[in-house]
């Protein structure tokens, strides 16, 4: 299945939102520090329900630790930006594909950027004018569509 990483994640709801994408996707969660709340937020918690226990959440570091751990090549990651380069719909996924998301006020950092490179990164169609999407969205549509592409496997 697919490796989630956010990078830096600020609000612990859309983070537990995402716990619980994850574990009903077979997704594998990764955390880089620091993030601005502690694993048991209570806000956290609420928003990811009773699905803490069925989630694969990993921590790291650093975004290299992070890539590393997935096995993921460089060519099959990709990180989301309102200023991707190419339009969701313009990837062919994979299975094990490792999907990369920012910050939620700042995106990610040109350091950041450096390691995955600019040519990876994707964008989700928006009308014109729009800045972007809430981060719990903008992963829940990256990681359906990505399933999607491999008919949903493992899925009932």
């Amino acid at each position: 299945m697919f490796h989630i990483i956010l990078v830096c994640p600020e609000i612990p709801s859309n983070t537990g939102n995402i716990i619980r994408l994850t574990a009903n996707t077979g997704c594998t969660l990764h955390l880089v520090k620091p993030f601005s709340f502690e694993l048991d937020d209570k806000r956290l918690k609420r928003a990811g329900l009773d699905y803490h226990e069925w989630a694969d959440l990993k921590t790291h570091d650093s975004l290299e630790e992070a890539i590393a751990s997935t096995g993921a090549s460089k060519d099959r990651c990709f990180a989301l930006s309102s200023k991707g380069q190419k339009s969701l719909g313009q990837v062919a996924f994979e299975d094990g594909d490792c999907l990369i998301f920012g910050r939620e006020t700042a995106g990610l950092k040109p350091e950041e950027w450096d390691i995955i490179g600019r040519a990876q990164s994707i964008r989700l169609p928006m009308v014109n004018n729009s800045r972007s999407l809430n981060l719990a969205n903008s992963v829940a549509i990256t990681v359906y569509e990505a399933w999607r592409h491999i008919g949903y496997k493992g899925g009932i």
